[in-house]
């Protein structure tokens, strides 16, 4: 998280100690050969002192929670993050409401899920930054977090066209982004600001002109749990999950190992305790497991698991247990994953209507799943064999349709 600013005189002959992380950055570039982040960073636009201050007023009841959730609105006239602060017993009360400073987008076709992605608002809480992106401006907001609350610092291109998802490992932030054949863009984080790496740069080659553009852009992008990989679903523009290699430095492949599963549209996804990827496909409503090898093939695991539901899309992780988010049917399919990736089925638990993006507290004791027909956040307590208990929800203002949820 971001420190106060120590105002005494620094020694004359001494870097401070962000002058030193940006050396250290730039060397690393240096390496790389992206010459062009020298630019990015001079030119890169400084949050203006309006910036930091909250879309709406901030409830004071609780301002240092130590595990909140954030929520975004997505809202086509000026996207907003809802922080709410999450009581010892896992319910949520508004702690503020706070721009981004762009605008959320609609993808076509879309209904409950204007986004159709997952991860498109990603908190990295080892540096305390929130990740929001703005579709309908090409843009991503970077918040610097306190508690439950936020302070807006940069805005920044996304390096392409709609973006609706972000990774993050280490100092290196991806970026997808959906429509003009879908791109990924990679960022370096240098203190609490972006660098755009123009070497970062990967076109993913689908037809721009597919139609609907819900069903027919990328779903999700995420680094593997040990950074060396960049993972990304194609839904039905093109039925694959492709993964990138990433090197030393942060750079990825030029072109991606690629994996065809026809007809299955895989969505969301997410990786299990032994590092297995545990994928949503729309098309069959079903979970499939992949183991993953160091060059970045991808092996299935048995058949998928059908879930029973419509629109399944989205699925989040909790240890060993997995829970799916059905938008067409209101809810959610939990999974436990056995030592050899076996899905064991624990039921259907209802939610409000058009169940979307979910988070797992970091505790693993609550989950929060988010729903886009009434903009609700359902809150449920996690039990000890899996079972999800509802304890209350939150109506999340101006998010009917949106997509986007953390929690701490």
């Amino acid at each position: 998280m971001p420190v106060s600013r120590d105002r005494r005189p620094t020694h004359p002959t001494r870097p401070t100690r962000g002058r030193m992380h940006a050396l250290r950055a730039f060397g690393a570039i240096g390496a790389l050969g992206a010459l062009g982040v020298a630019t990015a960073l001079v030119t890169a636009p400084a949050a203006t002192a309006a910036s930091h201050a909250p879309a709406a007023p901030a409830e004071t009841a609780h301002i240092h929670s130590a595990a909140p959730v954030f929520v975004q609105s997505d809202n086509p006239a000026a996207n907003t993050v809802v922080a709410y602060h999450r009581a010892a017993d896992g319910t949520l009360s508004r702690a503020g409401v706070y721009g981004t400073g762009g605008k959320g987008g609609v993808l076509d076709g879309s209904v409950v899920d204007h986004l159709a992605s997952q991860g498109s608002l990603v908190l990295d809480a080892r540096h305390g930054l929130l990740y929001a992106v703005n579709a309908g401006s090409d843009t991503v907001t970077v918040f610097a977090v306190r508690g439950d609350r936020l302070e807006r610092v940069q805005v920044i291109s996304s390096g392409g066209d709609f973006p609706v998802g972000v990774a993050v490992h280490g100092n290196a932030v991806y970026v997808l982004n959906a429509l003009d054949g879908g791109s990924i863009q990679g960022f370096l984080r240098i203190g609490d600001r972006l660098v755009r790496v123009p070497s970062w740069h990967r076109g993913l080659g689908l037809d721009p002109s597919a139609a609907p553009q819900f069903t027919h852009t990328p779903g999700q992008i995420s680094f593997t749990p040990d950074g060396t990989k960049l993972v990304v679903t194609t839904k039905a523009g093109g039925n694959s999950i492709e993964v990138f290699p990433v090197g030393p430095f942060g750079g990825p492949a030029s072109r991606p190992v690629v994996t065809a599963t026809p007809d299955a549209v895989p969505f969301g996804f997410t990786f299990d305790p032994a590092g297995r990827l545990q994928v949503t496909e729309a098309g069959p409503n079903a979970v499939a497991t992949f183991a993953l090898a160091r060059d970045g093939r991808l092996t299935q695991v048995g058949r998928p698991v059908a879930t029973g539901q419509a629109a399944t899309c989205w699925i989040v992780g909790a240890g060993d247990r997995l829970y799916a988010s059905n938008a067409g049917s209101g809810s959610l399919s939990g999974y436990t994953v056995d030592r050899h990736g076996a899905l064991r089925a624990l039921g259907a638990t209802a939610t409000d209507g058009g169940t979307v993006d979910a988070a797992v507290s970091s505790d693993g004791r609550y989950l929060y799943a988010q729903t886009g027909a009434a903009g609700v956040v359902d809150e449920f307590r996690v039990g000890r064999d899996g079972s999800l208990t509802p304890i209350g929800s939150v109506t999340v203002p101006g998010a009917l349709g949106g997509e986007g949820i953390a929690a701490g």
